[in-house]
């Protein structure tokens, strides 16, 4: 740093302010100094660097898998954020048991990050505690914990308007298809599942165990087996809510592979609003994991610049319900026609002028009745 200040011609105290992003110093003054630590490839230490600041510079992030579509869209507007800032990223992902019980013993974002962001993880009540000994900020991210800064979205919320979409389009008989063994996820789909019950009801309808019914994320054979069960009731849903996109394609691959035509004899409605959604033109209830990272990042930042800040400020984010082609109004059901009457002797019947026209009346109303009928079922396949 003295070889820097030497030849910008400042103090090393201003070569430390302007290679640590302050704003106390001069653009002409930041040029030269810039300049002359490339020239000589300087490069600022960070452990010199938290001796006197007492700052890492770093911002850590827990996960417990890094293969999913919303980590990376929260962590894709997170890091560029925290770049800005001057600070780095630093992810652990713990994706099973063994990592998690080392991780938790060692705890080694300890004195190694200035904040902990939590993402999506299930945590017991030891392990919150744990974190609580840090000594530094940990928000919690895709999940609401009492007490402790939190960034999540409204999932009781989401899942009740899109259910109310569904029951809006007349269906009654909606099933429900939660995820198992995603890791981390539970607290969403608790949620979900509450907002889905919530909805049926405030619209009276009964809860039927039955239409609930789980599957793995990415497993073909899950989904299938999942479907089997709902389609083998004796009632089987007219439309189905999936707790994820992902699980909502695989529904409807199937669906479509059974000859069964989406949305005209079951609607799939997912959850996330995924990239594939629009392709796959999903009905879905959208969130944006991309604003939950960045308002998480932003909310780290500020706890470490205000260690007296709120540390039980609760970010809530809403959701909003995504129509496209795979919810339609539920398929009108036609009546099975009543067996004709027949007179007890028709040779009784009273002939002439008003005999035919008695038949032919009674004829006329039976074809009006079908027409009718007809062009109920057509107006509410179109509607």
């Amino acid at each position: 740093m003295a070889d820097v200040a030497e030849r910008a011609g400042v103090s090393t105290s201003t070569v430390s302010r302007t290679l640590r992003g302050l704003s106390t110093v001069s653009p002409e003054v930041r040029a030269r100094v810039e300049k002359a630590a490339r020239e000589l490839n300087f490069a600022v230490s960070r452990q010199a660097a938290s001796l006197v600041t007492g700052r890492t510079g770093t911002v850590a992030v827990m996960v417990p898998t890094l293969n999913s579509w919303f980590m990376g869209s929260a962590l894709s507007s997170l890091a560029p954020l925290l770049r800005a800032a001057g600070l780095q990223l630093n992810v652990y992902e713990i994706p099973d048991l063994t990592e998690r019980t080392a991780f938790f013993e060692h705890l080694p974002a300890r004195r190694n990050a200035d904040a902990l962001l939590v993402f999506s993880f299930d945590l017991t009540d030891e392990e919150t505690a744990r974190l609580d000994d840090l000594g530094m900020p940990v928000i919690y991210v895709s999940q609401h914990v009492e007490g402790r800064p939190s960034v999540y979205v409204d999932d009781v919320a989401g899942a009740l308007h899109g259910t109310r979409h569904l029951l809006n389009l007349g269906h009654r008989r909606i099933a429900f298809v939660p995820t198992e063994g995603a890791s981390g996820f539970t607290f969403s789909s608790n949620e979900r599942l509450l907002g889905y019950q919530r909805a049926l009801a405030e619209a009276g309808v009964p809860l039927d165990d039955d239409l609930v019914v789980s599957t793995r994320v990415g497993s073909k054979r899950a989904a299938a087996e999942s479907l089997g069960a709902l389609l083998s009731l004796r009632e089987p849903p007219t439309a189905v809510f999936a707790e994820q996109d992902e699980v909502a394609v695989a529904l409807i691959w199937n669906l479509r592979k059974t000859q069964i035509a989406v949305p005209e004899r079951v609607s799939v409605l997912g959850f996330d609003d995924q990239p594939l959604a629009d392709w796959f033109d999903l009905s879905t209830v959208a969130q944006s994991p991309s604003q939950m990272g960045r308002l998480a990042g932003e909310l780290a930042l500020k706890l470490i610049d205000d260690s007296d800040g709120d540390h039980e400020r609760h970010i809530v984010l809403p959701t909003h319900v995504i129509p496209r082609g795979t919810t339609a109004p539920v398929a009108a059901r036609t009546p099975a026609p009543a067996p004709a009457s027949r007179p007890a002797d028709q040779s009784r019947m009273p002939e002439g002028p008003a005999g035919p026209e008695g038949s032919a009346s009674s004829a006329g109303s039976a074809s009006s009745v079908g027409s009718a009928g007809s062009a109920g079922s057509a107006s509410s396949a179109s509607e």
